[in-house]
Parts: structure tokens; sequence; C-alpha cells
């Protein structure tokens, strides 16, 4: 009873004096707020007119007539105050405080002491005795802010050394040089000297010029390179780099990157100045070095006029687009401004995940989410009646290799099956543009994946050559590009490398002379939309992939940047070719030849392609055989349609003797 009394009392005390907030803490002491900070400047202005008077006193001299001493005081006190708040002095963070702080304090007290001698001459004017005497009046305002400019001084230096986290002190921080001595790098050092906690001690700079090592830079040397950086990392007992300089080439990144990982020197980059959408965070903005910054790969060069053309206020339709690159291509699409944009994909979360991620992006474009498979037609069909989409990106597919081994019927009803599905209904709802995505592994496939996806190339390749031929007044322009591996997405590689080293490994590869192209996601979303601006139809456009890769050497620099020696903290493991698997990829095939664009990245493969007739009859053979799930009928079928599937390392070997003889897919059992 006696507790609910006191509970009613004090509810009542609060009601009639409502808790301050003034956002101050002692127990988690970060800033001082800003009434304290207003509190302490009109504590340094009064002590400071105060000590004036005194000064000027001791010289017999009457700043202020006795007889006006509390009015001018207040008078003081008021215009300081005014300025205070025109310029904001107050409101910036002391242990921050910087050099346009010190310029808002001048302007204020100078502001002051302007006013004060206006007044003094109104004063004079109507004659009567100054207010203040001008001299007293000049000293007080060079008092003033000296005080106030040297308090924020201490302040901020009180706040760098006393209240730093424990995990702060030296032996918990990375030894590291910043490669840069521009505005750059000194952004950079800046925002880690003032970082809380602390994860680097800061020993110098490097200029890649060798012109400023006589020179210091917030206190710290710069430092000369005379033969290599590794020398001078060893010399001042450095354990990283932060590469904060924007004029290094793609090759001079990665050489230094190279250098430094493979004597275990930790790597870390960060995005230009002009990237920093806050400031104030630079310094959470530094990331270790990724693999995809090692790719020796120039930017991309966008015809975005063209683009605009090809889908500005246009109704696009993207298949898959729940996946790595079906999103890609969507948020990529956002920025040409489309009227609609319809996302289809068959996996609810992901596509659930993308469409609030569009959402949170606030853009004034329609988006329809449709769950559905791309091997029901029926659901399509209402899809395309309802929208009358303008362009269609077909994104969806099966693509792991080892899995279509498994499952040859499932790659034929989704690979092919719903590529014609799609490809049909694009043609009867008058769609402009049709892209297939499609792959390397098309090109002499080895595997079930790879072969489907050759005979959708073939299908809609075909039924574009078909149209034109009957001279179509309008037809729907079929267009098809082909890319190797994407770093990053689902599936690939570096997913599955991170994961085996944040489990402490090994990393497995199926063999030490695998290679591989690559390409980041944006770079392939980027040319996919390049080449739909360009095709005119029926091209299979190429994509500069670069150098290959050896899997093994990317298995062995992601071990080093992630910190650990390729096969001793970290093993890699060699498992074996998995069935279907080539040791490397094409990107044409053995008889085709390809034709260079006005885009410097992408060519078109010139390949012999069948009457759609023949093609059209093959697939609804395939289709029909899938159903029955006769598997070795439906892979010689394959193999018939496209003569240079080849299979490796599969139980389908077998069916590669006599593939040209029409029967053998007859007589085959299961």
């Amino acid at each position: 009873m006696k507790n609910d009394k006191n509970n009613n009392i004090s509810g009542k005390i609060n009601k009639v004096f409502p808790i301050i907030n003034t956002g101050f803490s002692f127990k988690n002491l970060r800033y001082l707020p800003r009434w304290l900070v207003l509190s302490i400047d009109f504590t340094v202005v009064f002590v400071s007119i105060i000590c004036t008077y005194f000064l000027l006193l001791g010289l017999r001299l009457e700043y202020i007539p006795k007889i006006d001493l509390g009015y001018g005081i207040v008078f003081w006190l008021v215009i300081n105050i005014f300025f205070f708040w025109i310029f904001r002095t107050y409101s910036g963070i002391i242990r921050h405080s910087s050099f346009i702080d010190a310029i808002k304090l001048f302007f204020s007290q100078f502001s002051t002491f302007a006013v004060i001698l206006v007044f003094n001459f109104i004063f004079l004017l109507f004659g009567k005795q100054k207010l203040f005497l001008t001299t007293g009046a000049f000293i007080n305002t060079v008092l003033s802010f000296s005080v106030l400019f040297f308090y924020r001084i201490i302040v901020k230096q009180l706040f760098d050394h006393l209240f730093n986290e424990p995990t702060t002190t030296t032996t918990n921080r990375i030894n590291a040089v910043i490669y840069g001595s521009d505005a750059n790098a000194i952004a950079v050092a800046n925002a880690l000297l003032s970082e809380t906690p602390k994860r680097f001690k800061l020993i110098g700079f490097i200029d890649k010029n060798n012109q400023n090592f006589t020179k210091r830079l917030l206190n710290l040397p710069i430092f000369k390179v005379k033969k290599n950086i590794l020398n001078l990392m060893k010399t001042k007992n450095g354990e990283a780099l932060i590469i904060a300089d924007n004029s290094l080439t793609k090759e001079e990144r990665i050489l230094l990157v190279e250098q430094c990982i493979e004597f275990g020197i930790k790597v870390f980059t960060l995005p230009l100045v002009a990237d920093w959408e806050d400031q104030s965070e630079i310094s959470q903005k530094i990331k270790n070095i990724e693999i995809n910054d090692l790719l020796e790969r120039d930017p991309i060069v966008l015809d975005t006029q063209s683009i605009l053309s090809k889908i500005n206020k246009k109704t696009i339709l993207v298949s898959g687009a729940a996946g790595s690159i079906g999103s890609e291509i969507v948020r990529q699409i956002l920025s040409f401004n489309p009227e609609k944009i319809i996302l289809l994909d068959q996996a609810e979360t992901p596509l659930n995940s993308l469409s609030l991620e569009i959402i949170a992006l606030k853009v004034p474009i329609e988006v329809i989410n449709k769950i559905a498979d791309i091997r029901n037609h029926e659901v399509l069909e209402t899809i395309f009646q309802s929208h009358k989409p303008d362009v269609v990106f077909h994104a969806a597919a099966y693509k792991h290799v080892p899995m279509m081994e498994e499952n040859p019927s499932q790659a034929i009803f989704t690979n092919v099956l719903g590529t014609k599905n799609i490809a049909d209904l694009s043609y009867k709802y008058n769609v402009d543009r049709f892209i297939l995505v499609s792959t390397d592994k098309a090109v002499n496939p080895s595997s079930i994946m790879g072969a489907s996806k050759r005979i959708a190339e073939m299908y809609v390749q075909s039924k574009h050559f078909k149209h034109k031929k009957n001279n179509t007044v309008k037809f729907t322009k079929f267009i098809t590009t082909r890319f190797g591996n994407v770093l990053g997405s689902n599936g690939s590689v570096v997913p599955l490398f991170t994961k085996q080293i944040q489990e402490g490994g090994p990393i497995t590869i199926t063999h030490p002379d695998i290679i591989r192209y690559f390409m980041t996601i944006p770079e392939a979303c980027q040319l996919v939309l390049e080449a739909c601006s360009m095709g005119e139809g029926g091209e299979i456009f190429i994509f500069d992939m670069g150098k290959p890769v050896r899997i093994i050497d990317l298995a062995k620099k992601m071990i080093q940047l992630a910190g650990f020696t390729p096969n001793k903290e970290i093993k890699i493991k060699i498992i074996g070719l998995r069935p279907g698997e080539k040791l490397y990829e094409e990107l044409l095939n053995n008889s085709a030849k390809n034709i260079t664009t006005h885009h410097e990245k992408i060519m078109i493969a010139i390949e012999v392609c069948d009457e759609f007739k023949i093609i059209n009859q093959h697939v609804e053979e395939l289709i029909q055989i899938a159903s029955i799930g006769n598997l070795n009928q439906l892979v010689s079928k394959m193999k018939l349609i496209v003569p240079e599937y080849k299979s490796l390392n599969s139980v389908y070997n077998i069916l590669d003797i006599d593939v040209k003889e029409t029967t053998i897919y007859k007589n085959l059992d299961n």
C-alpha cells in the first residue's frame, strides 16, 4: 500500500513537472549537448566582459560608465546570444571541432563588435556618452573569441584522450599506412583519427610519385617507396595498407594488392569521395579488398540514350526476376524509368525481398509481382494478356550443371519448354524485344544444362528468322545474350569458397587446372541491357569476358584476403570433376565465327541455325520424351538436336558413340 501511494505521488509530480530530456548522460558521454555548449559560451562571454572591465579599470579607464554598467553587460550578452543563434556556434559537436567552427566563432564575435561600434556612433550623434569604450570593446571581443576557441580545443583533446573505449588501446589497433596523399587520403585519415572505437593506428602516408616525402600530413610522415612497398611495410612495422589513391589504375591496384596479400599484409579499400553519401561515416565505408576488386576489367560505358529509348515509359517483364541475374537486371532497368515492371518468378521469398527493396526506393514505377512457373503456358498467357509487355528479359532457368545431370527432364521442362512458352507468347502479344539470357555452357556443351540452353537458343533464333523470312509487318525481335560465370551469383564458387573459409576449410576444387571466365553481376546485366538496345533480332551476343581465371588461384587469393595462408590454416582439397563439367568454357562453338559491334565488349556469334519448322518439331518431340521419363532416350534426342554435345564425366558418355543414327534413342531403355 505504501509503494502504491508513493507511485501515485510520483505520477502526480511528473504531471506537474514533466521530466526534461536534456540528451546528456555522464554514463555514456559521447558529446556535449547544445544547451550545455550554449551555457558555457554564455559564461565565457560574461566572464570576458567582467575581466575586460576590471583590466581597464586598473589602467584608470572606464570601459562602461558605472551608471550604465548593468545595462551595458546585459546589452553585450544579448547581442552575443543573438549572433550565437545566427551563426549556430553551439550546434557543432565540440569533439569534432574544425576550422569551420573557428570561422563561425570569429564572425559571431566580430559581428557583436560591429554592432557595438554602430551603437556607440548613434549615441555620439545624439550628443550622449558612448556606451562602451571602443578599445575595451575590441579587447573584450578578442578575449571572448580566444577563450571560446581554446576551450573547444581543450574539450576536443579531452574527448580524444579520456573518453575513448578501452578497446582503442594501441595493442588492439592495426598499424596501418594510407596509400595516397591527396584530399581523398586526408579525409580518410581524419575519419580514422576521430573514429571510436579506433581500429587503426596510422603510421603515415605513401605518395605514389615520391614527391612529398620531406613533408608531413596531419603530423604524420609521408614515406618514400624506394624499391617496393613490402620493404617499407616491414621497416615501419606496417600490418595493413589502406588504398585511398584515386589516381591508381586498375593494373596498379591489382599489383599492389597481390604484393601485399602474398606477404600477409592486410589490404583495405573504400569508395571514391564522390560516392560518400555521409562524410561523417567515411571510416565505416573502409572495407577489406574483395575478389571482385581484383578482376582485371575496365569499367563499362553504356549507350544510355539508346537503352532509354527501348525502356523508357515501356512495360517490362523479367522472368527469373528474383534470381541473382534477374534481380540485377530489374535494379538497372529502374534507372531508365519504365512505366511498369512485371517481376515473374516462382520463388516467393526472394521475390518478396526484391519487391520490398524496390518499394523502399520510392520510384514512380508500377511494380507487379507474379508468382508463376514458366512451364505453365496458361498462367503465363493470363499475364501477357493482362499486361501486354513491350520488352521481355528471360532470365529464368535451371543452371546447376551436376543437378541437371541428375534431372534431365526438369532441365528440358524449364530451360526449353519454359523458354518456348515465353517466346511464343511474346510473339503472340506483339512484344517488341525478347532477350534470352544464356550461358557459355551452351557452346560445345558437355552437360545436360548446357545442351538445354543451346536448344533454347536455337529455338529463339530460328523463330526470329522464320518471321523475318515471312516478311511479317511487325514481329518480335528475338535476341540472345551469352556470357560466362558471374561472381557472387547464387551457387557460384565465390559464395561457396567464402562459406568454406568461414568454416575453417577445406576449400573444395574439382580439378587443379580448371579455368573459368568471370564477370561481376552488374557488369553482366549492363551488357545485357546494351545488347537489348543494339539488337535487331536473331543475334547471339557474346561478351568480352576478359582473361580466364584458374579456380585454384582464385581460391588462394580468397584465402589470403581472409588473412590466412593457403594449405596451412585453410586447406585446398581436389575432389575431381563433377558430371558434365569442363576444364574450360568456350564462347564460340567449333564452327562459329564472330563479328564486332560498336561496343568493344560485345560481339555477335555467327552460328548455323536450322529452319524453325525442324527445330520446333525436335523441341516438341523432346518435351514429349521428357514427359515420358525415358532419360537415355531424352539425352540421345538432345545429342541429335545439338551434334556438338559430348558428355563429359557423365553416365551419358556411352550415348556419344553414334548420335547420328536416328534409331539409337528408340531402342534404349532407361
